[in-house]
């Protein structure tokens, strides 16, 4: 055993199986003596796996004959007489890539009201919860602050619900960028490796929304709207251990503002 330590990079590279053989052993006698270290390992060992089976469809997909690079490099090797020939051929594939999508694929349409909510509290999830470095921009400590902060930039009044109670401790939050604007986000842990978030954001229909379940990936939710403002607490949890939390979080947020 070396005196180096082990650091995050280790745990990543472990994870990327990008360690030599004695690095790895290294790693993995650590991982034995120190399970919140193992857990988290686990966590980005399965979070890698999520991303690689929703990008199978495209990583599988066959190369586009426009794209084929030995045909690139027999085009290149063409007269130059047929240089505007092939540009108009260039013209009529890039016009057909367009109508037509990647792939043939129709475009998707975009998310909008609650389900684009859901997708943005999903995505900054993956980015944030499992930061164990700067997952917050202002800690629990600093609470009064970040309240005052991101009330300011969203233009209305915001709480952060307190789900000690049910076993999740307040870590803090920050203000993140979204495809409609800025958002509030909160992080809470139980401090056994699960994390929960709560992204918080005005809407652009101010109609009240009721609860719904939502899922991207191994990450579930609840998102609704209520008062122009829309919420969404979502982990990596089943929708059973979440529905409660959710439940509370709205119960203390509709206090809050009729009060």
């Amino acid at each position: 055993m070396s005196d180096r330590p082990i650091t995050e990079e280790d745990l990543h590279a472990y994870v990327d199986d990008d360690l030599d053989a004695f690095r790895r052993s290294e790693v993995e006698a650590y991982l034995a003596q120190h399970p919140d270290a193992a857990s988290r390992v686990s966590a980005f060992a399965e979070q890698r796996q999520a991303l690689r089976s929703a990008l199978a469809p495209f990583a599988e997909a066959p190369v586009p004959p426009e794209l084929d690079l030995a045909r690139i490099i027999a085009a290149r090797r063409r007269p130059a007489r047929s240089i505007w020939r092939s540009a108009a051929a260039a013209v009529v594939l890039f016009a057909a890539g367009a109508a037509g999508g990647w792939f043939m694929h129709p475009p998707a349409e975009p998310a909008s009201g609650i389900a684009a909510l859901a997708q943005e509290a999903a995505a900054n999830y993956a980015v944030y919860a499992p930061d164990y470095m700067h997952p917050v921009e202002l800690r629990a400590a600093d609470r009064g602050e970040l309240l005052r902060w991101v009330s300011q930039r969203l233009h209305r009044p915001i709480a952060a619900p307190d789900l000690s109670q049910s076993g999740y401790r307040f870590m803090g939050g920050r203000l993140v960028a979204t495809a409609h604007g800025p958002a509030a986000l909160f992080l809470y842990d139980d401090d056994h490796g699960t994390r929960l978030a709560m992204l918080i954001r005005p809407m652009a229909d101010q109609r009240n929304t009721p609860m719904s379940l939502h899922a991207q990936g191994p990450v579930s939710g609840f998102a609704w709207a209520d008062r122009g403002l829309g919420y969404s607490l979502v982990a990596d949890a089943s929708p059973q251990t979440l529905n409660p939390l959710a439940d509370e979080a709205r119960r203390q947020i509709d206090s809050k503002a009729a009060s």
